[in-house]
């Protein structure tokens, strides 16, 4: 099986349904995701499991947002994307001289904040999440981090783009992902390109690391549906 831990991410919203239909989106796209009601929960929860990234409300009992995010800015500076009724330029000034990465204005669409996250990890990437960054299978090592492709010991050289492809697909092992969710999440959601794009890295990935030698794993074609990496 493959050896990888899923990045973590706190959410924060005294609104236990907004909190939930956040889980769920953010679980979907392989995330480990926690959640919390009130400023001062938050606080705790975060300094016990240090997050790769927090959605946070502003408005919260205990400890409003902006508390929070100092306290958060005091011991890390991992991502933060602030949530909030209030679009005003001077609340979403203020979010952002706190240090927070990004701000959505409530009513919001969830697929639009997951893509939000996803932009906000890849522009934010640190060291904080090196550990999450390879994933290992037998004759095969992705690292993100280092940009390494080994298949049976040997290194194999490929853009980054096929290897964010090929790290995203064995990170998600024996899980279907159509075209438009493969160029959502490598290329990002305000990629205009042709979801060929996708056919086209697939091809060449396949001819990169699957060769004559028979392995346990294989990027397979699901048709009339996408890609998985399949795991026997």
């Amino acid at each position: 099986m493959a050896q990888f831990a899923k990045q973590k991410i706190l959410v924060v919203d005294d609104e236990v349904n907004i909190c939930e239909l956040i889980q769920l989106y953010l679980e979907k796209e392989g995330f480990d995701v926690t959640t919390a009601n009130d400023g001062l929960t938050a606080i705790e929860i975060f300094k016990e499991t240090t997050p790769d990234l927090v959605v946070l409300d502003v408005m919260l009992p205990g400890a409003d947002g902006w508390q929070v995010c100092r306290e958060i800015r005091k011991i890390s500076q991992i991502p933060v994307i602030f949530l909030s009724a209030k679009g005003e330029t001077f609340d979403k000034v203020l979010g952002l001289e706190l240090g927070a990465d990004d701000y959505m204005v409530k009513p919001f669409e969830p697929k639009e904040l997951t893509a939000r996250v996803k932009a906000v990890l890849r522009r934010t990437g640190t060291s904080e999440k090196d550990a999450h960054e390879e994933v290992v299978y037998p004759n095969l090592l992705v690292n993100k981090t280092t940009f390494t492709v080994k298949v049976d010991g040997q290194e194999v050289q490929m853009p980054p783009k096929e290897l964010e492809l090929l790290f995203f697909l064995s990170s998600n092992p024996n899980k279907v992902y159509n075209r438009e969710q493969l160029l959502e999440y490598i290329w990002g959601y305000d990629f205009f390109g042709d979801s060929r794009t996708v056919d086209v890295h697939i091809k060449r990935l396949r001819e990169k690391i699957e060769g004559s030698t028979p392995h346990n794993w294989q990027i397979k074609t699901v048709w009339g549906v996408g890609y998985k990496f399949e795991v026997k």
